[in-house]
């Protein structure tokens, strides 16, 4: 039943792609953060679901005669470049095979980036790729919250197989992004059962990071956390539900999961083999960079990597992985791909701050100040859960710096019309600005 229902819901969506284009995007984006077809058990698993959507969207792109354009800033610029570096990095790489086979996974990603920058060209259809988003991701947040709760902690909370988000620790991570995108849509929503609803949302959401007993996510809940009340528009409003989440962890989880986030703290003589683990994929790592400009290239920690460029004489790691979103950079694409993996990442916070600046001058544009500062509450969630996580090409990752893009644009838009509107006023003319229905309906609530 599961396989036909998402069937057809499926291309019940699709349908309207053909006359309006950016629901591709949307679709696009619940395929790849929710993955809806590993929750089947037949022919749905492995149904084409995100080829036929890519394939549909750029389809109807062409044929549409809407105008349509790549946002070239400066994200934008380095994404290309870091994407041109990648692929230069996998024909140079130690496991062509392997690194071909993932670069075929990583190049459509970032295509779809900028189909959706592309597509997503007014605020409201911006404020729906948030909530498709949150959508997605938030069923396994309330889902693995109530588990949480009902079997007082007893067992993991996890992702689907197969997928970005499939074991614990990433799906902690992807439940960490998306806890300030929900606070955004609480702010701008003025129906108080959707606001309860949300408020709800993130609660359980909450449990659930806890609940996969990850040891960082911990760590990153606690920063995530930290920042969402620093960026806060009321920070007594942000602050019950973090205590409710902290009292709720007392209550629920047993002492098992007390101890082993305890080891986050244990000496080096004391730590377990996961943690020596990462130690020692990071070393590896830096030794490969060192060793080659251009790193290993994708799914360069295998085991014979780690025989070549390992430290000391230990065990190889039988189970290779980057544990770390930084050192998987490093180890596949070297010093100069990290160095535009983390320019990139400070190009959308600094962009963040250049909204939350000009936005807070009118009231009417606040609502892209709300964003910026929730999108750089999940930028943060991400870079200190991706410390101790190998997620590097996590599609939501890219998808906040696209969004950050289009905020920054749509800003930009709304304040130089109302300057035009001002200019033409004080020099005796009357110009009548037509807007979107969505538009309007938009300012007149004061979003």
């Amino acid at each position: 039943m599961r396989d036909i229902a998402l069937i057809i819901i499926f291309f019940g969506f699709l349908s309207f792609v053909f006359t309006r284009p950016y629901v591709g995007a949307y679709i696009w984006t619940w395929l790849s953060l929710m993955n809806p077809h590993r929750l089947t058990f037949g022919f749905a698993f492995s149904f084409p679901f995100a080829q036929i959507t890519a394939i549909v969207t750029l389809i109807s792109m062409l044929a549409s005669k809407e105008p349509m354009r790549i946002p070239w800033t400066r994200e934008t610029i380095l994404l290309l470049i870091f994407i041109l570096w990648m692929f230069l990095t996998t024909i140079y790489s130690l496991h062509p095979d392997l690194a071909w086979h993932q670069w075929d996974k990583v190049w459509k990603i970032m295509l779809m980036l900028y189909v959706t920058m592309m597509l997503i060209n007014t605020r409201q259809k911006l404020d729906w790729l948030v909530w498709v988003v949150v959508l997605s991701l938030g069923f396994y947040g309330v889902k693995g919250g109530i588990f949480t709760i009902l079997t007082g902690g007893g067992h993991r909370v996890q992702g689907p197989l197969n997928t970005f988000i499939g074991g614990n620790n990433e799906m902690a991570l992807a439940l960490i992004m998306i806890i300030p995108l929900m606070r955004y849509l609480q702010l701008q929503n003025k129906s108080f059962w959707i606001r309860r609803g949300l408020a709800a949302s993130m609660f359980f959401t909450g449990i659930a990071i806890i609940g996969t007993q990850s040891r960082g996510a911990l760590v990153g809940i606690i920063v995530m956390a930290t920042f969402l009340f620093l960026k806060s528009r009321n920070k007594i409003l942000t602050l019950f539900p973090i205590l409710l989440i902290v009292g709720s962890v007392a209550v629920f989880m047993p002492q098992e999961w007390y101890d082993r986030m305890s080891t986050i703290t244990n000496s080096p003589e004391e730590q377990d083999k996961s943690v020596q683990g990462r130690f020692q994929a990071w070393k590896m790592a830096i030794n490969l960079a060192k060793d080659r400009v251009q790193g290993g290239g994708y799914e360069t920690f295998q085991p014979s990597t780690y025989m070549t460029y390992r430290d000391g004489t230990g065990d190889v790691n039988k189970t290779p992985d980057a544990h770390s979103i930084y050192f998987e950079v490093l180890g596949e694409h070297g010093f100069i791909g990290l160095a535009l993996f983390l320019l990139l990442a400070w190009f959308a916070w600094d962009t963040g701050n250049r909204i939350r600046r000009e936005a807070r001058r009118n009231v009417e544009t606040k609502w892209s100040a709300d964003l910026a500062s929730m999108l750089q509450v999940s930028l943060i969630g991400y870079g200190a859960s991706g410390a101790f996580l190998g997620l590097a090409y996590f599609d939501l990752y890219y998808d906040l710096i696209a969004m950050m893009v289009i905020c920054r644009i749509l800003l930009r838009e709304q304040i130089a019309g109302k300057e035009g509107v001002a200019d033409t006023q004080e020099a005796g003319v009357t110009v009548v600005v037509e807007q979107p229905d969505s538009e309007k309906r938009s300012l007149r609530r004061g979003y």
